[in-house]
């Protein structure tokens, strides 16, 4: 690329909007955090919201550097319906879909999960699910001239008018999609919705270029290209393989946000069983930005921190805080003071357990180091249960809470693990996708594991956690 780029990355909590050099260097970032709006029968998506927050940043962005291409970028739990230009219907919010009849129904139709790498899933996490109720909602919305496009596709389609699907949104957890076939799903066919499907396009293609409209908000040029962008999680997967340290070797990228989402690339001489994965315990088959199959475990690691935290204002990320917390350690563990799974019912490697406390600490920053162990102690279980070895790269928001990653180094002896700063995240991985050969802006830092003996402390949790199981 001669030309700065635009990469637009739309999580569940956050909007963020980031602006790269020619040379991939980070110029300007703006966030927004995302609510979700009433859409009478239902809670939706704030596509609104975001839009109007989308045409004055870019106008701003516009302001800074001339722009060639704009890449999206979103989270893998949201579907939209096209028809006759304009989107049909509120894309629905995943979180808030809780009929027992339409979850009831749709379970009956669901693939098995080694046909799709995609399990059960609360909600509305898999897409199927959301277009099953969609049709009972709205009969008649996915009939003649309705086009299925993913969440990442539809802001390339608000873009440029071209509407496309891409492999990495279809392969996270949809149950439209086959991995290993790359193929929509015998549900997909059977209902009528792969047919609906937007044409499949690569990641890095060129849609088409800005509409007249946009360009008019925006006041950027026309000719800007809009890409067809890719789900967030394997946009930081692109993002760790610029590494030489993760690129061509057995790595898992431990992607975390709102989603700890764990994605390991294996060894063709450690190959795993894609069809053993645990399904129950919130394992998956992701498919990367090439069509690979890619082994993934996840846990809604930053829901369940901010709910345990209970102020924003106190989180455990907070550089200032760092050193404090690494010294509270000790006091946690000479107390006994932990966290059992889990927070956020139906999701992670224990998604039957009623969370609880033991020995919970008055004291705020021995609460807060606690919380880090314990997100330290479900991500150690994620990697086990995919067969996590030789590396692993802890990137994204946590990998700055210094008590998370040091008690995770600590936990895999035989693994060395390694942080990348916020400007190697998954909107660098996104802005790579048009330039492989960029390198990261900076090097990745390996975790020096917390000089605490924590195998006691594992010990007791994994058996309070095992008598959860049973009461479950």
């Amino acid at each position: 690329m001669r030309g700065h780029v635009v990469v637009l990355d739309i999580g569940k909590s956050m909007a963020k909007l980031s602006l790269f050099d020619a040379a991939g260097g980070l110029i300007a970032r703006r966030d927004r955090p995302n609510q979700s709006v009433s859409a009478g029968r239902h809670k939706a998506l704030d596509t609104a919201g975001i839009e109007a927050w989308l045409a004055s940043v870019l106008a701003d962005f516009g302001q800074m550097a001339p722009i060639e291409a704009i890449v999206p970028v979103g989270h893998g739990a949201a579907v939209t319906i096209i028809r006759d230009g304009k989107l049909a219907y509120p894309p629905l919010d995943y979180e808030e879909m809780d009929s027992d009849d339409d979850r009831a129904s749709y379970e009956r139709e669901r693939d098995a999960f080694a046909q799709t790498g995609s399990p059960s899933l609360p909600g509305g996490l898999n897409l199927g699910a959301q277009l099953h109720r969609l049709e009972r909602m709205v009969p008649g919305l996915l009939g003649d001239g309705a086009t299925i496009v993913p969440w990442p596709q539809y802001w390339a389609w608000l873009l440029s008018g071209v509407a496309a699907s891409e492999v990495t949104s279809l392969g996270c957890h949809s149950d439209l999609w086959r991995p290993l076939a790359g193929a929509p799903s015998a549900l997909a066919i059977r209902r009528g919705w792969g047919d609906k499907l937007a044409p499949l396009r690569r990641a890095d293609a060129v849609l088409g270029t800005l509409l007249p409209d946009w360009a008019a908000r925006t006041g950027l040029p026309d000719t800007v290209c809009v890409h067809c962008g890719l789900h967030d999680s394997n946009a930081a997967l692109l993002a760790a393989r610029a590494f030489p340290q993760i690129a061509r070797n057995d790595a898992t990228v431990l992607s975390t946000g709102t989603w700890f989402v764990a994605m390991r690339t294996p060894d063709p001489s450690h190959p795993i069983d894609l069809a053993a994965l645990p399904e129950a315990r919130d394992c998956l088959v992701n498919v990367d930005a090439y069509g690979h199959a890619i082994p993934s475990a996840r846990f809604m690691g930053g829901r369940e921190i901010e709910m345990l935290v209970e102020d924003a204002a106190q989180r455990i990320d907070i550089a200032a805080d760092q050193p404090a917390l690494l010294a509270a350690v000790p006091r946690v563990l000479d107390a006994g003071a932990m966290v059992l799974p889990g927070f956020v019912p139906g999701a992670g490697p224990f998604p039957r357990h009623r969370g609880q406390w033991i020995a919970r600490p008055v004291d705020d920053i021995e609460r807060r180091t606690a919380i880090a162990l314990y997100a330290a102690l479900v991500a150690d279980t994620m990697l086990s249960l995919i067969g996590a070895r030789d590396r692993i790269l802890v990137e994204g928001r946590f990998a700055q809470a210094e008590p998370f990653v040091r008690a995770l180094a600590r936990l895999r002896p035989d693994c060395t693990v390694y942080t990348s700063s916020l400007d190697s995240d998954a909107s660098f991985g996104a802005r790579r996708l048009l330039d492989p050969q960029l390198r990261p802006p900076a090097a990745l830092r390996q975790v020096v594991p917390l000089s605490d003996d924590l195998e006691g402390y594992r010990v007791r949790w994994v058996e309070e956690t095992g008598r959860m199981e049973v009461a479950a």
